[in-house]
């Protein structure tokens, strides 16, 4: 969804929500008083406490959501990964279940509970935090948009701006926004692939992908091909040389091929993909112990100029495959597997089928086990 701005909109308004003006009225930001007087950084956040949901919209349409800035402390006195502590749900018109249903970290490039910098055009993370969110969200009756704290311990400052239009004409097709998330925790089956995507049935188009991946193997990780089973396929119509060109690299992300002198990883941020994420040490400082982890790997692809279209029902997976430098192998060795986290995004026509919810937090113990989310559970919006 384009906009064309060259072009006055009759009937089309816009508006936004902030701490401050949390209904998005006409006329009514900026006017809370400081100590610096009136209209002068009145309320520029919100607590969220332990346990507790934020509503951050509740808007009469129709509209379109144009744009999202958020940005929370990244840990706590509770602890580390409040950007995978915070589950951020929207609802659209008449919808029960959750259209987009993600950590907050997952939804913008940042999984592992961890910022990494992200320089998209759809989505992106500024230094230090600040998170944006440009995918459009139309609407026909109604938007609601929430985040929820099940991160043990309460979040003294959630700064956020949604803005929006009112007055939008959406024609009959036009679909709406959902977010899906899922793990794979190293449970997958030899020569099993990972399931990106499945249990969407109805009509819309597939925008992107993030992929947030532990590496159990020393070698490397990304020769698994990203397969597209659209409208009843049995094998895949679309299907990739590997995850790694998938996302847009080649000869994996590194200065160069070869083992002497050792290759230097490479990151980077690109307006469609981007290998946005790689860390091997802790740094949340959460813990006395030496520091060294399993290699972390973020990566994300949006479909924004080459959407999957899908007429009935839509299925997407990754195979885990790597190579050691002489073969290809099915699985990691020593009988591990890969660690996978999936964040989708698609758009869907009504009427839209209802697919597996997020498993809770576990709420007790130590940070350690909060962080977790039970083997194998799944978050989905349809």
């Amino acid at each position: 969804m384009t906009v064309d701005f060259t072009r006055a909109r009759r009937g089309v308004v816009s508006r936004a929500i902030t701490a401050e003006d949390p209904t998005g009225e006409k006329g009514a930001g900026g006017l809370t008083t400081s100590h610096l007087g009136p209209g002068r950084k009145g309320r520029g956040f919100v607590s969220l406490g332990a346990d507790e949901t934020l509503t951050m919209a509740e808007i009469e349409g129709p509209g379109v959501i144009r744009h999202i800035w958020v940005t929370v402390p990244d840990q706590t006195e509770a602890g580390p990964f409040v950007l995978r502590d915070l589950v951020l749900r929207m609802w659209w018109d008449e919808d029960v279940e959750p259209c987009v249903e993600v950590p907050l970290g997952d939804l913008f490039c940042c999984g592992f509970g961890a910022r990494a910098r992200v320089t998209s055009q759809p989505i992106l993370v500024a230094p230090s935090g600040g998170m944006k969110c440009y995918f459009p969200m139309p609407f026909t009756s109604s938007a609601r948009i929430t985040l929820e704290n099940q991160h043990g311990g309460d979040i003294d400052c959630v700064f956020f701006q949604i803005d929006y239009t009112l007055g939008d004409e959406l024609p009959d097709d036009t679909g709406t926004f959902h977010a899906h998330w899922r793990r794979s925790n190293a449970s997958t089956q030899l020569g099993e692939d990972h399931v990106i995507l499945d249990g969407v049935h109805g009509s819309g188009a597939y925008v992107g992908t993030y992929v947030a991946l532990t590496s159990l193997e020393r070698f490397w990780w990304g020769e698994g091909e990203v397969k597209f089973l659209i409208d009843g396929d049995q094998h895949p119509t679309i299907c990739g040389t590997g995850l790694e060109d998938y996302i847009g690299g080649a000869w994996a992300f590194q200065s160069h091929l070869g083992a002497v002198p050792e290759p230097i990883v490479q990151t980077f941020s690109g307006p469609c993909s981007g290998y946005c994420h790689y860390e091997t040490a802790d740094h949340t400082q959460a813990s006395p112990f030496a520091t060294g982890m399993p290699p972390n790997h973020g990566m994300y692809r949006w479909h924004l100029l080459d959407p999957i279209y899908f007429h009935s029902d839509l299925a997407v997976t990754v195979q885990q495959i790597g190579y050691d430098g002489r073969a290809l192998y099915e699985r990691v060795r020593r009988h591990q597997h890969h660690r996978l986290l999936v964040s989708e995004r698609w758009t869907q026509r009504a009427p839209r089928a209802r697919t597996r919810r997020l498993a809770p937090a576990t709420l007790t113990g130590s940070w350690a086990t909060r962080a977790q989310r039970t083997e194998g559970q799944m978050l989905s919006g349809l």
